[in-house]
């Protein structure tokens, strides 16, 4: 993924080495390397292989809660923007956050934009492929977009006047 944003230590940048190959099919052959998978196939290769070795992709259909057992395994869970009007995916990420404690790597893929960068963040994402039509320099700027939030979010939990 050459548009790939990740936040370490609280400040974001871009991944220029991305290691993780997105497989979208559910069946086929598939590339050599650490691979995202669709949840259906990432639970049928499960059986044949060490869980610890694929990351797993979720649809915006896809239950969380069907990962608990394996969430210690699973090295990375992608969560799908099919379209930037849809946001199952915020739901999803905080549920995974904040009710299942997942502590991995969470990232948007699909129609991610800058625009929502802000609110992924605040909802528990850690990395952004950004969508291949637009510039991920540009896209940077769009994490720095609030600087304080009001309500409770999967990275603070407290309300702002809990925190004074």
């Amino acid at each position: 993924m050459n548009n790939l944003l990740r936040l370490q230590d609280g400040q974001a940048g871009r991944v220029e080495d991305d290691p993780w190959s997105l497989v979208r099919e559910v069946d086929g052959p598939l590339p050599a390397g650490p691979l995202i998978l669709p949840l259906a196939r990432w639970l049928i290769r499960r059986i044949e292989h060490e869980p610890a070795r694929d990351g797993v992709w979720l649809g915006p259909d896809d239950e969380v809660e069907s990962l608990r057992p394996w969430l210690k395994l699973i090295p990375l869970i992608a969560l799908d923007f099919p379209s930037f009007r849809d946001g199952r995916a915020y739901s999803q990420a905080y549920l995974l956050r904040t009710r299942l404690g997942w502590m991995g790597e969470l990232r948007a893929v699909g129609d991610v934009l800058r625009d929502q960068l802000s609110h992924m963040r605040q909802c528990g994402f850690d990395s952004f492929a950004i969508r291949e039509d637009k510039c991920a320099d540009d896209a940077l700027k769009g994490l720095a977009g609030m600087s304080v939030l009001y309500g409770r979010s999967a990275i603070e939990p407290r309300p702002l006047f809990r925190r004074r």
